[in-house]
């Protein structure tokens, strides 16, 4: 059973999906979700801290979502082409079907949206350093290029050829340039995965990474 904060960011979630961000009411969430306002304020504070528990929970699925689909694809047997493949397909469904977590890939947050906590320190602070406690801050699209590239690393630093540094930039490559469907979908009948295929194959001409 959902506890009472995920169901008010649920209720958040829906209202967001049927009005812009600043129609979207403090009573009507509590209400939505079964709850008193009061409670809405106690969790979040205000609509401004709502919105950013609201962001920061959606780029944590999209997040959580690239190790299941990485995690998925192996169970299932395909090897380190296909993984990269299904993490191109989940990251194209996650951003047609949620418009939050394209905000942030993208970095286009509209005036319909709502507007998430900015990281205080600039890309290339401590490394490992993460959000903690209350600390919502959104990463930039160039850190979560970086957070996906470095988790797609650590799934399929065994499978992929070449040495280290040739395996970062391949998965680099396959992850701007899902990005680039993300900005600007693919065209009507284009193969986005035989495209994909194509820069593996090219990135690996001796033992492709795609298999084949």
């Amino acid at each position: 059973m959902p506890t009472a904060r995920e169901g008010l960011l649920d209720a958040a979630f829906t209202a967001l999906r049927n009005r812009p961000w600043a129609g979207v009411r403090m009573v009507d969430v509590a209400a939505a979700a079964g709850v008193s306002r009061q409670t809405l304020y106690n969790e979040f504070g205000s609509k401004e801290g709502l919105a950013q528990a609201l962001v920061r929970r959606e780029v944590d699925g999209y997040l959580a979502g690239v190790e299941r689909t990485l995690a998925g694809a192996r169970r299932s047997g395909a090897d380190a082409g296909g993984r990269l493949l299904a993490l191109v397909a989940w990251t194209l469904r996650a951003a047609r079907g949620n418009p939050l977590v394209r905000a942030a890939l993208t970095g286009c947050w509209g005036p319909q949206l709502p507007a998430p906590a900015r990281r205080v320190s600039a890309r290339g602070g401590p490394p490992g350093v993460r959000r903690t406690g209350q600390d919502l801050a959104v990463e930039s699209p160039a850190e979560l290029v970086d957070e996906v590239r470095d988790r797609v690393l650590r799934a399929l630093e065994e499978h992929l050829p070449g040495p280290p540094g040739e395996r970062r930039r391949v998965c680099e490559a396959v992850t701007r340039l899902t990005l680039s469907y993300v900005v600007a979908p693919a065209a009507r009948g284009e193969d986005v995965e035989r495209t994909i295929r194509g820069l593996l194959t090219v990135s690996a001409p001796s033992r492709t990474v795609a298999g084949r």
